[in-house]
């Protein structure tokens, strides 16, 4: 099978995209907009061919590189995209070059979640309200229909990127301004809890499946440097308190038609019950893949490479391990300089810390709203999910990066 991937060079995890479709037998071509001789020679080997783009987003220049490929030979099977700003093009491409895989009009909802919420909830799926708005009396329609809070968020994004909550008119109206006009999605403010649950989808059948919880919620973990967040995978996702969410995370996969794909559906749960959040046909953001494979002796790449070559996948998760991330933020924006706690972290939870980052003094810090990778991080495991949660609360109290 002939499988092109879009973007193996960047970020770093791409590469194991392409690693796991050579490992389970496919002949790879890499698009991307580095130059080959800038790929090391580990990721050349697991490419069979490659084309260099100016813009791996610009329709035109991927449908010319994809169709220089199906001249070239063999014939291409597939065409997989597994980062959220390359869907909607790869999507297009796949159309305009009649490659099987997700449809344009699936990526479309997937993308603008307005629509996406709007045609789920009309199939019975519950969602918050939301609605877009282009104009400050559009968004004041809605606030007093709805009620505050609210939050403003871009049609088309992924996590918290450009999201943000208004109390009141001053911060809608003062929202609306730094999205930067054109048309946003406004949605109801909802109570509760945050998680998201993360497929291997095969022949439209969910193959391998993991709950993930986050802790705070993603819009203040993204808004306050002095947190510092966690999401933890837990392994007791077969308990009977997770039936609820995995039956509507089957049913939203099946009515937005992702076929043979990861996908990541974000969700909360509160006082109004579970409310589906939104959904995307690619892996979660942050290496979250690598969290799942350290805590269930498991290669989700080589899973998901499988399901696409042979249409199964030939392991399951141990549930060995919950298993989870721990962001940690600099003290200000600048240079980092230094760590407190990293003696007493080690002493006291160092066996469960199966990998640390680190940067060293000098590097640059990122912006808080970076993420959950942009600075220093660590993933833990646990055969406990409790006591993974509070080995984690505690690395985050112990462990401070200083930066100048």
């Amino acid at each position: 099978m002939h499988i092109i991937l879009i973007a193996p060079e960047f970020p770093s995890n791409q590469r194991n995209f392409a690693r796991a479709l050579k490992q389970a037998g496919a002949f790879v071509t890499g698009i991307g907009e580095r130059p080959i001789a800038h790929l090391d020679g580990e990721l050349r080997g697991w490419l069979d061919a490659y084309e260099q783009v100016g813009s791996v987003v610009d329709d035109p220049q991927m449908i010319n590189a994809v169709r220089r490929v199906q001249a070239r030979g063999p014939w291409v099977d597939r065409l997989e995209a597994t980062i959220e700003a390359h869907i909607l093009t790869a999507a297009r491409v796949r159309q305009e070059t009649r490659i099987p895989g997700q449809s344009v009009e699936s990526a479309l909802l997937c993308r603008d979640k307005p629509k996406m919420k709007a045609y789920l909830r009309s199939r019975g799926i519950s969602t918050a309200a939301t609605t877009a708005v282009s104009t400050v009396a559009e968004a004041r329609a809605f606030a007093e229909a709805i009620g505050f809070p609210l939050i403003v968020k871009p049609r088309a994004g992924a996590g918290a990127d450009g999201t943000s909550k208004a109390n009141n008119m001053a911060e809608l109206a003062r929202a609306l301004e730094m999205v930067g006009g054109g048309s946003v999605a406004l949605e109801e403010f909802i109570e509760g809890h945050e998680g998201f649950y993360d497929t291997i989808t095969v022949n439209g059948n969910v193959a391998i499946e993991f709950v993930s919880h986050y802790y705070p919620n993603v819009l203040p973990a993204m808004r306050n440097r002095h947190v510092s967040p966690k999401i933890l995978a837990t392994n007791r996702s077969d308990a009977s308190s997770y039936d609820e969410l995995k039956q509507m995370g089957r049913r939203v996969i099946a009515l937005m038609g992702l076929d043979t794909c990861a996908t990541h559906m974000e969700w909360f749960f509160g006082p109004k019950g579970l409310k589906f959040s939104e959904i995307g046909a690619r892996p979660p953001g942050v290496g979250q893949w690598d969290v799942y494979n350290t805590g269930n002796d498991i290669d989700l790449y080589r899973q998901w490479a499988e399901g696409l070559i042979h249409g199964r996948v030939s392991q399951q998760p141990s549930r060995q391990y919950a298993a989870g991330k721990l962001a940690l933020r600099p003290d200000r924006d600048g240079r980092i300089v230094g760590y407190e706690g990293l003696e007493e972290a080690q002493r006291r939870y160092g066996e469960h810390v199966v990998t640390a980052h680190l940067p060293p003094a000098g590097t640059p810090t990122q912006p808080v709203e970076a993420g959950y990778h942009a600075n220093a991080w660590l993933i833990a495991r646990h055969t406990d999910y409790d006591r993974l949660r509070h080995i984690m609360n505690e690395l985050g109290r112990m462990i401070r990066v200083r930066a100048a």
